[in-house]
This record gives C-alpha cells, structure tokens and sequence, in this order.
C-alpha cells in the first residue's frame, strides 16, 4: 500500500510540473521577439540619425592611345579619369582594393589596381587610371569589330570597377564590404578628342 500511495503522489507530482514547460517555451518566444524589436528599432535610429546614401561614381574622361591589333592580339592604353563621390555627412569610406577594368563586347581588354585611399564625408574623389592592354588576345569576333570601330573613329566600351570598401561612422567601423560599378556605354575616341567627352554615370552596387 505505501508503494501504491509513493507512485500516486510522484504520479501526482509529475502531472504538476508538466504545465511548467509551455511557459518556459513561452517567455522564450517573447524574448526573441522583443530581442528582434529591439534590433529593428536599432536600426531605425541608426538609419534616421547617419542617413546613409550609396556612393556614386562616373567616367569623366576616356581616350585610347598607341591602338594596334596584330594577329588578333590587342595592344593599347586606356586612359580613363572617373569621379566618386561619397555624399554622406557622416559616413567616410575606406578603399582597401580597387580594380578598374575595360570589357568589350563579353571579353575584357585591359585591367589595372588603384593605390588604397580614404575617401571623407561630402567628399569628390578623382582617379585617373591607365589601362594598359599589353598583347592581350582577342576572340576574332571582338578583334573584327575593334577594327571597324577604329575606322569608324570611336568604341563604346564598359568600364568596371571592383572595390572593398569599409565604413566608418563616428568610432564604429564595418567589415569589408564589395562595390561593384557599371559603367556603359563608354565612348573611347581612337585619337585627341575634338569634342566634350560626355560623362557616363555608372550603376553602382553594394
């Protein structure tokens, strides 16, 4: 009879506790939640008070010198001047790797790495890169338009540009993150141009 009775009542206290967990599982859920809130609301504030834009960037100037294809091998200098533009009051930006390339019709022509620099708040920033295109292959395709372009005085080539880049706002700074730009179509003239380059604003992503 004693056993009897033990079992019944740790029966008893089992079937008490077992309620307890719902709860438990419950206040879980409305931690996360408020955690959750709290973050968002975080990120409110912060987007409210720094008020970030996305950095800009375009071809101001593009010219091509010392042109030749030989056994569609392509030998030239790009030479492109490009702006970025960092318009944010409180956010500066940190260029650790830049790339600037040249593509034409699928295939790229010249590549070539700008010097890490730092770029401040509000702040217009001018690179003058020289692609330099040293025997560089060429399917027979892009090598036979390259030639009637060269008759014809100018190409309409894509600049790209690939960038980390860190920011800072105040004493907090990010990881790296990739910028990529997208500039097209770019009108590279054969010889000195007679006429106003015209700038091409570039498609920029983060």
């Amino acid at each position: 009879m004693d056993s009897t009775k033990r079992d019944r009542d740790r029966d008893r206290q089992l079937t008490m506790r077992r309620p307890r967990r719902p709860r438990i599982l419950h206040y879980v859920a409305i931690t996360a939640v408020s955690l959750l809130a709290l973050a968002g609301l975080l990120v409110l504030v912060f987007w409210l008070v720094v008020r970030p834009s996305l950095l800009r960037c375009s071809v101001d100037k593009a010219h091509l010198q010392g042109f030749n294809i030989t056994n569609n091998a392509l030998s030239a200098t790009f030479n492109l001047t490009l702006d970025l533009h960092n318009p944010n009051r409180k956010v500066v930006a940190y260029y650790d790797r830049v790339e600037v390339a040249v593509w034409y019709d699928g295939q790229m022509l010249a590549l070539n790495e700008v010097a890490p620099f730092y770029q401040p708040r509000r702040d217009v920033r001018m690179l003058k890169v020289d692609l330099l295109a040293r025997s560089m292959p060429l399917l027979s395709s892009v090598a036979t338009s390259l030639k009637q372009d060269r008759s014809a005085g100018e190409a309409a080539v894509e600049v790209r540009m690939r960038a980390m880049v860190r920011f800072k706002v105040g004493l907090l700074k990010t990881d790296h993150y990739t910028l990529r730009a997208y500039c097209s179509p770019v009108l590279v003239r054969f010889s000195s141009p007679a006429t106003q380059f015209q700038k091409v604003y570039c498609d920029v992503y983060i």
